[in-house]
């Protein structure tokens, strides 16, 4: 157990907190435990107040890998009121429009979803994280200056109808790094011609991570963390695994690239991130170079 090298921990966000308080409660137990002031804790995904589930925290050194966990593939439960909208398109905001929903039928939404399965177009929410000349759109939205957003590519995996009680929905949501399930809420109130605003968000795993296994945050002491801690490579479980050959392994953890013509089977999306092993031994992880027929080194894993 070594914080500054890096550890892997997750947690379920509870209701109200934001991301940055649940960072700044385990950097608070993580330096009392070492008897320091100054660690770098981070998470991988940020969740909005009004949101639970599954948070990954990294700490040291694993702060550098959280973009290769932000790369999981992320389940989502998200409850949906047609008929009304917000201008956050969840409840952070007040109601400002309401329409009639007396057209929705369950057959209707249920094929008005399938149009949202596979790359989409999603502008993100104003009330966002997203970055505009160098400041946060949810500042310049709550100081009610008008934010423009460009539309993003992402791709939503499944989306699954669990409840019909309408004007009120419930949906299964696997998606990309980058979805918006606010903005999601919103595209579908618009299809449906009626609105929509997210009531409930839950975030019920990511990657191999499952909000049943989480960490409650109440439940977290400096004398208990220890125990909440995941090996480096179960933090990357979802991605795929390439096995190399000893010489190969070599190259890889002095820096050198992978070429594709000396690897089995090896077909990836270029852009792809990859978990690297010899044997049982992981060595990091490569992202795939399809331009140049290789996989370049993401990170490698001192062992």
């Amino acid at each position: 157990m070594n914080f500054k090298e890096g550890e892997v921990l997750f947690f379920d966000k509870p209701l109200t907190w934001t991301s940055f308080a649940v960072v700044n409660k385990i950097r608070y137990h993580l330096c009392r435990q070492m008897g320091v002031k100054k660690l770098k804790v981070g998470h991988a995904g940020t969740l909005d107040p009004l949101a639970t589930g599954v948070m990954i925290i990294c700490t040291g050194k694993a702060t550098k890998r959280i973009e290769e966990f932000q790369y999981h593939t992320k389940e989502y439960v998200a409850t949906l009121m047609l008929g009304a909208t917000t201008p956050s398109y969840d409840l952070e905001k007040e109601i400002d429009a309401t329409y009639p929903t007396e057209h929705i039928t369950r057959e209707l939404v249920e094929e008005t979803l399938k149009k949202f399965i596979g790359s989409i177009e999603q502008v993100p929410p104003a009330f966002s994280a997203c970055m505009v000349d160098g400041k946060r759109a949810y500042d310049l939205a709550r100081k009610g200056e008008e934010v423009k957003l460009k539309a993003k590519t992402l791709v939503i995996d499944e989306i699954e109808l669990l409840e019909c009680n309408l004007p009120v929905i419930k949906i299964r949501v696997v998606c990309s790094k980058g979805t918006y399930i606010r903005a999601l809420a919103r595209d579908i109130g618009e299809a449906l011609s009626c609105g929509a605003t997210m009531t409930a968000l839950h975030r019920t795993t990511t990657g191999g991570f499952d909000v049943c296994d989480a960490v409650e945050l109440d439940a977290l002491t400096r004398e208990n963390l220890a125990e909440y801690i995941l090996p480096e490579e179960t933090a990357l479980l979802s991605l795929r695994e390439v096995k190399v050959t000893e010489k190969q392994a070599i190259r890889f953890g002095n820096g050198g690239q992978l070429a594709y013509e000396r690897l089995k089977n090896a077909s990836f999306e270029d852009g792809e991130l990859l978990r690297i092993k010899f044997n049982d031994k992981f060595l990091g992880v490569g992202i795939a170079d399809n331009a140049n027929a290789q996989i370049a080194i993401k990170c490698v894993i001192n062992q």
